[in-house]
């Protein structure tokens, strides 16, 4: 896909270290952050971009699902898959399974807020279990050669915060790297995250931490990196609605200075493209519906955008989505 000036080379960086210039990772986000939105967001600036969280049930490994997520084809390396589980062997049998499969890193959902993950004691869930959670991170890096990492929240509620025991325990597992979401899990995505708990977890642990939440601006990512100390930071919702923000982000870190807004033709090229590959990649009945996640987010708050939005929502025919959101482009130019 060319999107023009917009392509931005994004630094390197070795393994999951951070290089001098502190990385932009792609959020992993269940039914979003699929093979081709990971490729458009690493062709935009991200440094990194985490696979969907997958399952380590041994009889669903193999499934359809799984396999389509875990699809990296093309992509540019470290592949980073994010595994989901409650059970040690299992999930030191995934992070097996995935390595064997082209992983260069293993990331650990401990993070998840969804109902559907808690109510099986997976996903933030597990940071009410504290010996459970040293149990599966130790059994994970023993299982493997490459890097693994955790993604958690702050703790389970407001009453509960207990992300820097969690942290002390990712350290002492062998853990490489740990991203935090300053909410817990309670929050969900309500309210505002707070960066205070990140920030003094990392005075107090050696390992690489990434903050992550309501990061949706240049100058917020500014901000988080100086405020927090953090080496990294990480886009989830905002990467949606924009994937060029990384690209801006990079370039306001390194030169102080905003890239220019992406034209409507910029945006209209970025957003097709990505439409055109989500067909490839899904077939056409099932890469329409995906494809209204990334529509709804990015034609929203445009120009008449809410009234189009109405219209193509009800489209399952993937030529006639296509041409409706390249006209509905045109008549913005």
């Amino acid at each position: 896909m060319n999107i023009g000036t917009w392509q931005f080379q994004a630094p390197k960086i070795s393994d999951n270290i951070p290089s001098a210039m502190p990385p932009i990772f792609l959020a992993p986000m269940s039914g979003i952050t699929d093979r081709p939105f990971r490729q458009l967001c690493r062709k935009l600036g991200a440094a990194q971009a985490i696979s969907e969280m997958v399952t380590s049930k041994p009889e669903l490994l193999n499934s359809l699902k799984t396999r389509t997520r875990l699809n990296h084809e093309g992509e540019e390396a470290p592949i980073s898959v994010q595994i989901l589980g409650t059970e040690a062997l299992q999930m030191a049998q995934a992070a097996q399974f995935n390595v064997q499969n082209g992983a260069d890193i293993i990331d650990i959902n401990m993070g998840c807020p969804a109902k559907k993950v808690c109510n099986v004691l997976a996903g933030s869930a597990l940071l009410k279990n504290e010996p459970l959670v040293r149990d599966i991170l130790s059994s994970v890096v023993r299982a493997v050669s490459v890097p693994v990492t955790l993604k958690i929240r702050t703790g389970w509620d407001k009453n509960n915060i207990n992300a820097l025991n969690i942290a002390k325990i990712a350290e002492q597992s062998g853990i490489q790297a740990l991203t935090i979401h300053g909410r817990t899990r309670a929050c969900a995505y309500r309210g505002e995250a707070e960066y205070d708990t990140i920030k003094s977890i990392k005075q107090q642990v050696s390992i690489p931490i990434i903050a992550n939440g309501d990061i949706n601006s240049a100058e917020k990512a500014q901000h988080v990196l100086q405020y927090t100390g953090v080496d990294a930071i990480m886009i989830g919702r905002a990467a949606v609605q924009s994937p060029w923000i990384f690209a801006d982000i990079n370039h306001f870190l390194a030169t102080g200075t905003h890239l220019p807004e992406p034209s409507l033709q910029t945006k209209s090229k970025i957003i097709l493209g990505l439409l055109d590959d989500l067909y490839s990649f899904y077939g056409e009945s099932h890469g329409v519906r995906i494809a209204r996640k990334h529509l709804v987010a990015a034609i929203k708050p445009l120009p008449g955008g809410e009234q189009f939005w109405k219209k193509i929502s009800k489209i399952d025919n993937a030529h006639q989505q296509f041409t409706m959101t390249q006209l509905f482009f045109r008549d913005l130019f």
